[in-house]
């Protein structure tokens, strides 16, 4: 069911060992998580779950982002609060026997912690949504089902839209996925990778920004409606196909997204994306990239000088002169 470059990228996902990590190190208010959730499309090949930020948010408002948030106690683990996260945020359930019947969630490996401007130590840990009975079983549900039988709900609150990803796309330096590309406003083409080199961590960092085409609402983005009264979420077919959370559609529904042709996928999301697809299939990018995964060594660095403390001051962010600092210890 799964094609063989997905069936290496899943055993070399598996078999990874991250380094020692500084996120158990980190206080609790220091401590966030992140969720990356493959799945087989219907020919086999690997997409990842991304999530559109609403614009009401007061952090990273509008921004795509992976599924994921800040921890709330101690003993929780990165996973633990990737997967409660992600069922606040679109619904997945935080344990397999809440999922439809025939599908689980694989927890496969944990990635270096990277280290957001808000001083956060964020975990990436990756997962794999698939049937749980063997490929070769009558009762397996075909692959197309994982998209058509997961039905997560869309917090409005927190998520505008849901929408997946080709994952070994993330390696390259155009589009080759099915589908139509990324198009501008204008109808023109859109770049699907655009990428420069910026000063950041005291070193060389690089951007990467990737367009992922807006496709109809009913193939790949489930986008939630807006409007007075009860919030709700749109429809549309696929693994992401959101619940109403009240309300019924009438006149006057408005879409948030307006007339967003792509979804721009920038910053520290894109680079875990592209450490997660380098890990997965064994290969370096096509586009120039950060050879290190992570940031475990600046985050050590920070709470040894004493940053990353407990308590978190309103509008706090990291600058290029305490990074400086750090990278001298």
């Amino acid at each position: 069911m799964l094609s063989q470059s997905s069936v290496q990228a899943l055993a070399r996902l598996r078999a990874y060992t991250p380094p020692p990590t500084q996120w158990y190190n980190c206080p609790l208010t220091r401590r966030a998580a992140v969720l990356i959730l493959l799945f087989p499309d219907r020919y086999g090949e690997l997409k990842v779950v991304l999530t559109m930020r609403a614009s009401t948010l007061r952090s990273y408002a509008g921004q795509v982002a992976l599924p994921g948030g800040k921890s709330d106690s101690l003993t929780e683990t990165p996973f633990d609060t990737a997967r409660r996260e992600a069922c606040e945020e679109i619904g997945l359930p935080t344990t397999d026997a809440k999922l439809p019947a025939g599908f689980k969630v694989e927890h496969l490996c944990e990635l270096p912690a990277n280290l957001a401007k808000t001083e956060l130590g964020v975990r990436p840990c990756v997962a794999f949504l698939c049937p749980s009975a063997p490929a070769s079983s009558s009762t397996s549900p075909p692959l197309i089902s994982v998209e058509e039988k997961m039905i997560p709900r869309l917090d409005p609150k927190e998520v505008a839209a849901v929408f997946t990803a080709p994952f070994h796309n993330f390696l390259r330096q155009k589009w080759e996925s099915d589908g139509p590309g990324p198009v501008q406003k204008n109808g023109k083409p859109e770049k699907w990778y655009r990428g420069s080199w910026t000063d950041w961590h005291e070193s060389r960092w690089r951007m990467h920004n990737f367009y992922m085409p807006r496709q109809d609402s009913r193939l790949n983005s489930r986008t939630v409606k807006s409007r007075p009264g009860p919030s709700q979420s749109g429809s549309g077919a696929g693994l992401l196909k959101p619940e109403p959370s009240g309300g019924a559609e009438g006149e006057g529904a408005m879409d948030p997204l307006g007339d967003l042709t792509t979804f721009r996928v920038f910053g520290m999301t894109a680079r875990i994306l592209v450490d997660a697809a380098r890990v997965a299939y064994g290969e370096e990018p096509e586009f120039e990239h950060n050879s290190h995964c992570g940031d475990e060594d600046m985050i050590g660095r920070l709470l040894k000088m004493g940053r990353m403390s407990e308590s978190v001051k309103k509008g706090e962010e990291l600058t290029n002169e305490v990074l400086m600092a750090a990278s001298k210890l």
